[in-house]
């Protein structure tokens, strides 16, 4: 009976603390319009505003084009579910509950988005949430259930129920908002709508159009890509995450499983065959036939060039194949990004609309011989944020201050005139839109938690600035890393006991300390989430 009080008491203040949110809505048409868009897992690197060496990202770069590139926007908690939990909430991952992906999202928590359609905005989302089947603040969502799928993929509606869709799930997302702007929008309102796409998230299955390009292509490698970890501690050495080691050969490298089987390939996990089989399995027959004409040809080419391969050979031709459908799968994100802006400028609603780009993480694309996130380490700390908003931000734009997605609800709230909750943890944007975010954050807090679990990432904390990264790995270990981020760009050489950096160690101690009070964390939650993460591990609900 307590915990049924506690409960619909937490229900009462969530809807007490809503309603004192709303505000009177200004006239029509002077609060601009967001559009929110979110690819997961997308590396600011292959984005060719940020660098054009890996692809080009026409569409997305207009974004900057025509607003602001952001150098230095990153992540409080570089994994999927937790970033969105993150971003809706304002909150940090210890505060709203979403640690990582196995704990439950906090529902008492109040989003921005039903502040904002309390507040007389109508709202869409549209693709990947992957938490949760029933997203508050929201007149209309289709959202994918979980990870979701790339081939004829199911959606949980809010009017419908489940129902699958059949086609290429970038294309189905990016019709579905197309169809809301053109046919469900309200024009005596302004909106939100969040556009988030499941590419490029592993294992990456390109479009038909896509994958017979790309698999045709080679890309350049990067310089870390045989990295030893010398320099560095055991978190590096001791995660589960190499392209070589970790990567499995039938779900993300698209090798059969008989031909694995035929080459005496030890398998990298207990589900490599079966990824290859189940994703495959989502196809009809005349997709299946399109991917095996040009999957077959890769597949024949390995089998007749693995017998003489060396270790080498194999990690490099891993690459160019992780490659090949990882950013095919962004190219077609690229094109919806496009007809999307193109629908804006073609109907006049350009003018008045807030758009933003951005991922819920970084990722590594073979720096350090890795694939995926989880790291404090730049390539999965860093995400790639683009927004535009004419007549507020400049075009062409760039800021290399360090702005998070915990930033994001504050910043679309002050946009629409909206008071903020005092709860939320963030900064707004807004004076940085406008030239004026001289005394925005000079470091970022960051946290990760999910450990001992897949790709085996340490527990961490730390905290960044412009210059320099502090790193304390926990749990298991304890130990300490900081870099001067001016002088390794790489990341390659830990200097926290360097003498050279001893004034540097002690006021990062000092910034660290403040922040983790700031933000209202402590060694006492560590413990906390340590021990329910125990718990969740009796259980067998951790995925290894």
């Amino acid at each position: 009976m307590k915990k049924i009080l506690i409960s619909i008491g937490l229900v009462a203040l969530s809807a007490v603390l809503l309603f004192s949110f709303k505000v009177s809505p200004p006239k029509k048409n002077k609060r601009p319009n967001i559009i929110f868009i979110m690819s997961d897992d997308h590396a600011y690197q292959a984005i060719s505003a940020y660098d054009n060496r890996l692809t080009q990202t026409p569409n997305i770069d207009r974004i900057a084009k025509e607003g602001m590139l952001f150098s230095n926007a990153c992540v409080t908690n570089s994994i999927c579910a937790p970033s969105r939990a993150v971003i809706l909430t304002g909150k940090h991952s210890h505060i709203n509950g979403k640690v990582d992906n196995y704990f439950p999202f906090d529902t008492t928590n109040v989003t921005f988005p039903q502040i904002l359609q309390a507040n007389g905005y109508q709202t869409a989302m549209f693709g990947k949430l992957h938490f949760g089947n029933n997203p508050k603040g929201f007149d209309e969502f289709k959202i994918l259930p979980e990870q979701g799928h790339y081939y004829n993929p199911d959606f949980i509606t809010k009017k419908e129920g489940k129902t699958q869709v059949k086609g290429y799930v970038t294309d189905i997302i990016t019709d579905m908002t197309l169809n809301w702007l053109k046919n469900q929008r309200d024009d005596d309102k302004p909106f939100f709508l969040a556009y988030l796409h499941k590419a490029p998230h592993r294992e990456w299955l390109p479009a038909e159009r896509h994958y017979k390009e790309f698999t045709q292509k080679t890309f350049p490698e990067p310089s870390t890509l045989f990295d030893n970890y010398e320099g560095r501690g055991r978190a590096a050495k001791e995660q589960e995450m190499t392209l070589m080691h970790h990567m499995t050969w039938g779900g993300d490298s698209k090798i059969k499983p008989e031909n694995i089987d035929k080459l005496g390939i030890k398998e990298n996990h207990w589900t490599d065959k079966m990824l290859y089989k189940s994703n495959l399995a989502r196809m009809d027959a005349t997709q299946r036939k399109a991917w095996d004409e040009t999957y077959d040809k890769v597949n024949d080419d390995f089998v007749s060039k693995f017998p003489k391969m060396t270790e080498k050979d194999q990690l490099k031709w891993r690459y160019q194949r992780y490659m090949q459908d990882y950013l095919g799968c962004i190219a077609s994100v690229d094109e919806g990004v496009g007809k999307v802006l193109d629908f804006l400028k073609q109907n006049g609603l350009d003018e008045n609309t807030i758009v933003v780009y951005t991922s819920d993480q970084g990722f590594y694309l073979g720096e350090h011989g890795w694939f995926d996130k989880r790291f404090i380490y730049d390539e999965s700390f860093k995400t790639p944020l683009l927004i535009k908003w004419p007549k507020v931000i400049k075009a062409g734009s760039r800021n290399s201050q360090m702005v998070q997605n915990l930033d994001f609800a504050q910043t679309f709230l002050e946009a629409a005139g909206i008071k903020a909750p005092a709860d939320m943890q963030g900064e707004s944007l807004v004076p940085i839109f406008k030239g004026q975010g001289k005394n925005f954050r000079d470091a970022a807090y960051y946290h990760f938690y999910e450990y001992p679990s897949i790709h085996m990432v340490k527990r961490h904390y730390g905290i960044v600035t412009e210059n320099f990264k502090l790193i304390h790995f926990y749990h298991d270990i304890d130990e300490w890393e900081l870099y001067d981020r001016r002088k390794d760009k790489n990341e390659l050489k830990n200097v926290y006991n360097a003498l050279a950096y001893a004034k540097i160690r002690e006021e990062m101690h000092k910034k660290l300390t403040a922040l983790r009070i700031k933000y209202k964390d402590s060694e006492q939650l560590d413990k906390m989430y340590i021990e329910k993460y125990k718990e969740l591990e009796k259980k067998g609900a951790i995925f290894k």
